[in-house]
């Protein structure tokens, strides 16, 4: 089966590039397209695709709302990719943290953006160490987050489970951590589930989120 996409833009060439590019791939299908994030929810239900890849900035109701929304009125929701012009854009920081599993440029290159695609699809979260790092450093609460503390503190990770969470905030994947640590993939994906049971984040991306939030990982 194909991988369905939702496209979410206000801009139709946008819509249209991003279209053509994932079409020309065999495993990926353009199930539908919204030129407004109040359009999402509707066409989420009606379509059931398994990305919307979305705009953060549009005029009637922003991809971060419509995210918000989503999440929380639709049974198994697909995963979100953000789709934005600037990285370093507090509505990007906004999204990832009402539950988009990452985000990515516009100007992308095309083998980026089917990359992306395939990897959200998958389950797994689209983490640019570095970006990420420079958006909690300016628009997160520098740890002083007191929900973030609290979800952190009621975790009660264990010290291998604290180190696996930082190796995931510097963006290091399964086999990267593993490498790390010296143990097996299948090890640390233990780990990670765990990490994300007791933290009660949806994907790798929110935990991290919540890793930075609540100083566990400072983002300096």
């Amino acid at each position: 089966m194909p991988v369905t996409v939702l496209l979410v833009d206000d801009e139709p060439l946008v819509r249209a590039g991003l279209r053509a590019v994932l079409e020309a791939q065999p495993d990926i299908e353009v199930a539908g397209e919204a030129a407004d994030g109040a359009a999402v929810v509707p066409l989420v239900r009606r379509l059931r695709p398994d990305v919307v890849a979305m705009d953060v900035r549009m005029p009637l109701l922003d991809g971060i709302e419509a995210t918000r929304v989503l999440l929380r009125t639709v049974s198994d929701p697909p995963r979100i990719l953000v789709v934005t012009t600037f990285e370093n854009d507090e509505y990007v920081y906004e999204a990832l943290r009402a539950g988009a599993a990452g985000f990515l440029l516009k100007r992308a290159r095309p083998a980026e953006i089917v990359h992306a695609v395939r990897l959200i699809a998958e389950g797994e979260s689209l983490l640019f160490p570095a970006s990420v790092r420079r958006l909690a450093a300016e628009y997160g609460d520098g740890g002083g987050n007191r929900a973030a503390r609290a979800e952190l503190e009621r975790a009660r990770l264990t010290d291998r489970e604290g180190e696996v969470l930082r190796l995931m905030a510097r963006g290091l994947s399964n086999a990267e951590i593993a490498a790390r640590l010296v143990v097996g993939t299948e090890t640390v994906k233990s780990h990670v589930s765990a990490v994300l049971a007791k933290l009660g984040a949806r994907d790798r991306t929110q935990a991290v989120i919540t890793a930075y939030e609540s100083g566990f990982v400072a983002p300096g």
